[in-house]
């Protein structure tokens, strides 16, 4: 039988107003000042302990609860991704080349709903909740930075939990699973260099276009012929630069992508690999390369005692119908620094409700179905109401 606590019709009209406003007004990573001032505002007016300024333009804010209980951590990202907002909506990102294409703005919306309402019954809390609002999660590793000021210490968290809104799970359905559930992600960048020349004469020149292109192929061996099949990884390349015009050879192509991975030890592992590929394929031709890897995010591993408290909170709160087992996904997230830190579980909450909220996060006309932030705000609840007074 379902628990779920009842959210106000007018809390929810802030929630979708909110995350509207935020949605037109996207900021990267960082740079999120007029969000965290909202966030702050927000915080405030419900007369929640409200501390600015960490990691840059990250918020905390805390709530004492009238019982004794655990202090645990809620967690929402707060950045927006720097590409083009593709929707015909009234809502459109008015900053051109950033816009909200993962979700974050609808995390923002639901932790915000889920604190004022948490406010309002703070005498039949257990606990401490730490609402934490987080810059820069694409790529800035926000979650670091703060972890690396103190966050952890400086309010005492015990336990964390996040939740991210994706269109490949239908509305108010949420997922979950007990250990790994995102991949490692660190970032590659390729310098291939030939010799420049004149396009009709290709035989005196190096052509790194060439080798790069060669080598983008040969890089798909590491996965499928170097690596464990029982041992899922992805190695991308996802862009290439070279070349100012059609009838000259450049001297050099760039190239980037990610590595991703759910074993530390594959993680490792690698990077050699893709040298040894780079190295003989310049050797072939008569290049040369520079290869580095920038390390990015560790895998988000679930802690197996907390996946498990959740899910049946979940379920109690839910249904079991609306609960399910999440595969392996092999996107990243910065929520992974705090896993390593204090027993921890992230869920995924589904938002498609129809063709136009089924498009995959970071694709231009990403959207969400906005009925999704009733199940977000209903979740986080649930677990500031439970999770201060479980034992686990």
């Amino acid at each position: 039988m379902s628990i779920a606590t009842a959210i106000p019709e007018a809390l929810f009209d802030d929630a979708v107003a909110l995350r509207r406003d935020l949605h037109r007004h996207p900021e990267l990573g960082f740079s999120e000042r007029r969000t965290s001032a909202r966030v702050a505002e927000i915080l405030r007016a419900a007369h929640i302990d409200t501390h600015e300024g960490i990691a840059t333009t990250g918020v905390v804010g805390v709530l004492r609860g009238a019982k004794p209980g655990r202090t645990i951590m809620l967690r929402a990202d707060m950045d927006a991704l720097p590409m083009p907002d593709e929707k015909d909506v009234a809502y459109r990102s008015s900053i051109p080349g950033a816009t909200h294409a993962c979700g974050h703005d609808g995390h923002v919306a639901i932790l915000l709903s889920a604190a004022r309402l948490l406010a309002e019954r703070r005498d039949e809390l257990p606990g401490t909740i730490v609402f934490c609002f987080q810059p820069a999660e694409e790529g800035g590793g926000g979650a670091r930075k703060m972890i690396e000021e103190g966050i952890l210490e400086r309010f005492g968290i015990e336990r964390a939990y996040g939740l991210h809104l994706t269109g490949q799970i239908p509305t108010g359905v949420v997922a979950l699973r007990p250990g790994p559930l995102l991949a490692s992600a660190d970032d590659l960048a390729i310098t291939i260099r030939g010799r420049g020349g004149h396009a009709a004469f290709p035989h005196l020149s190096v052509d790194p276009i060439y080798v790069a292109s060669s080598a983008v192929v040969a890089l798909q061996s590491v996965v499928a012929r170097q690596n464990d099949p029982l041992e899922p990884a992805v190695v991308s390349i996802c862009s290439m630069h070279a070349g100012t015009t059609s009838n000259v050879i450049p001297g050099e192509a760039q190239l980037s992508g990610t590595v991703r991975t759910f074993n530390e030890t594959v993680r490792a592992a690698l990077p050699e690999r893709i040298r040894r590929v780079l190295a003989g394929t310049c050797e072939a031709t008569g290049a040369s390369f520079e290869f580095n890897v920038r390390t990015g995010f560790p895998v988000t591993a679930n802690d197996p005692g907390q996946a498990e408290y959740v899910r049946e909170l979940l379920v109690g709160t839910f249904g079991d119908a609306r609960v399910v087992v999440s595969p392996p996904v092999m996107g990243s997230e910065d929520f992974s620094f705090f896993a390593q830190r204090v027993p921890s579980c992230f869920v995924f909450l589904g938002a498609r409700g129809d063709e136009r909220t089924s498009y995959p996060n970071h694709h231009g006309l990403f959207d969400i179905d906005e009925r999704a932030l009733v199940t977000g705000i209903q979740l986080m609840t649930a677990l500031a109401h439970g999770a201060p007074a479980a034992s686990g």
